[in-house]
């Protein structure tokens, strides 16, 4: 039997499927979830050193962040991570809450670890089980429920007599050095948000925003590249927030400006940001930093900003304190100072209200941004958000026909932007061989254009310098410069 990794990672921010394939929304190094085989028996109680545990993981990036950050105090306390198909005693499933898909894959994934490993301990965490750990409880097999504010006291809790119990003490932001099975290291600076926007559950899931200190985030950058990554990648929930809580004043910008004193370090990227976050300072500092202005430069040119919506109507029910104006305003703007930079973006479809004329508006705002890429996601109601109230529903139908037509609108736009490259010599990180064919390796470029070189020779967490060649579905193939 083939052995793998049984960590999942499933990006759920930008879903369009509204029900569960297994077979193609979960996969586990690439191969089908529903293929996996799991130990049938594993013991009840176990002494905490020789113990063994797996992690599951569905979300974003920094539910990524958080499983390597509990897997680490798990290793330290004695427990082993397993990374094949053997039995494990304990199973820790880090869930996701952002649509009710996210919650529908959740809770399959539960009942999938109960149903192949009946004797094992179940800890559910993450968003889910912060917004829903009374109906998690009913799931037969769960053994704890770990809210967010919890993580990083996980292991008191597994360390004790397996019954079910939940603890509520104050949570930190969490601490890595490895970020094992990646060649970009993710890195969390900050969490919680206090944007509330009408349709999202994340300040409720996250609470109020919180920054990690500027001396902490140094250090553990430090310890990342000591382990050989090139490339960190910046994230939080409200990523622009950071500092605002804490009393020495500092920004986003003087952790960027931190990082570039950091020798080892190559490139360093900005997971996700809201427009209302995009400084001139920070502008400038990109605009200065990166590679092609500054040889020595680390800043990548691509900033993440969500449109969610391209109607004036539509941006204020949502709750997203800026206009169609000032976002398009705000992009000329970036483009003018960093050249080459890569917009990409997220825009939510069928939001209660939005009429053919609305959707049309937000078609024409992601024409005239021009993004590299755009995740697009329906509309999905989630109790205990203003929105769940709200009339005018969006038929299901409608929501589709309008997702698929944006969809080809964003190809096409990716497509013109990656031919702009062509011929040009590019840095390029290699993370890995294309799963597609073993004959190529897969990197990206400091502008996230994903690129392809057919190479024999292991070519992994390598930096180097190729020429862009032809455009091949969603990526560009390159050859040795």
């Amino acid at each position: 039997m083939k052995t793998v990794n049984l960590e999942v990672s499933c990006k759920t921010d930008g879903m369009q499927k509204q029900t569960i394939n297994p077979s193609t929304l979960l996969r586990v190094n690439g191969e089908p979830f529903d293929k996996l085989r799991m130990p049938r028996r594993v013991p009840s109680k176990v002494e905490a050193r020789g113990r063994t545990i797996k992690f599951f993981t569905l979300g974003c990036k920094v539910n990524q962040y958080d499983t390597q950050a509990m897997r680490e105090r798990f290793i330290r306390a004695g427990f082993r991570d397993i990374k094949n198909g053997k039995k494990s005693d304990i199973y820790v499933i880090n869930t996701c809450t952002v649509t009710q898909g996210a919650d529908r894959e959740s809770r399959y994934l539960i009942r999938y670890v109960r149903r192949n490993n009946p004797q094992a301990a179940i800890a559910v965490t993450g968003c889910y089980a912060q917004s829903d750990s009374d109906e998690i409880k009913k799931i037969p097999g769960v053994t704890y429920v770990v809210k967010n504010d919890e993580k990083n006291r996980i292991i008191e809790l597994l360390s004790k007599e397996q019954h079910y119990k939940e603890i509520n003490w104050h949570n930190g932001l969490g601490k890595i050095s490895n970020f094992p099975g990646h060649t970009r290291a993710f890195l969390k600076i900050q969490d919680g948000c206090s944007n509330f926007c009408s349709y999202c559950k994340v300040p409720l899931v996250r609470g109020s925003p919180r920054s990690k200190p500027l001396k902490n985030i140094i250090q553990e950058a430090e310890q990342l590249v000591r382990k050989g990554f090139k490339e960190i990648v910046l994230c939080g929930i409200c990523l622009g927030q950071y500092g605002r809580d804490l009393d020495s004043r500092i920004n986003l910008v003087n952790v960027l400006e931190a990082l570039e004193d950091l020798t080892g370090l190559l490139r360093v990227r900005l997971s996700s940001i809201e427009a209302g976050d995009v400084s001139d300072q920070l502008i400038n500092m990109i605009s200065r930093s990166n590679p092609t202005c500054r040889p020595k430069g680390k800043l990548c040119r691509h900033l993440h900003i969500p449109i969610q919506s391209g109607d004036d109507a539509i941006l204020e029910k949502m709750n997203r304190n800026y206009c169609r104006k000032d976002y398009l305003k705000l992009i000329r703007k970036i483009k003018k100072y960093i050249p080459e930079v890569a917009i990409t973006t997220d825009v939510l479809v069928g939001f209660p209200g939005e009429s053919d004329k609305a959707f049309e508006n937000s078609v024409n705002l992601v024409k005239k941004i021009s993004p590299l890429k755009v995740h697009i996601f329906p509309f999905s109601p989630r109790e205990g958000t203003l929105a769940f109230g709200f009339k005018d529903r969006i038929s299901q139908e409608i929501i589709k026909k309008r997702m698929l037509r944006l969809s080809n609108i964003a190809e096409s736009l990716s497509l013109s932007y990656r031919k702009k490259f062509l011929n040009k010599n590019m840095d390029v990180l290699i993370e890995q061989r294309n799963k597609k064919s073993r004959l190529f390796w897969s990197g990206h470029t400091d502008n996230y254009i994903e690129v392809i070189v057919k190479s024999s020779t292991n070519l992994k967490n390598q930096m180097m310098s190729l020429r862009l060649g032809r455009i091949f579905e969603d990526c560009v193939i390159a050859n040795f410069s």
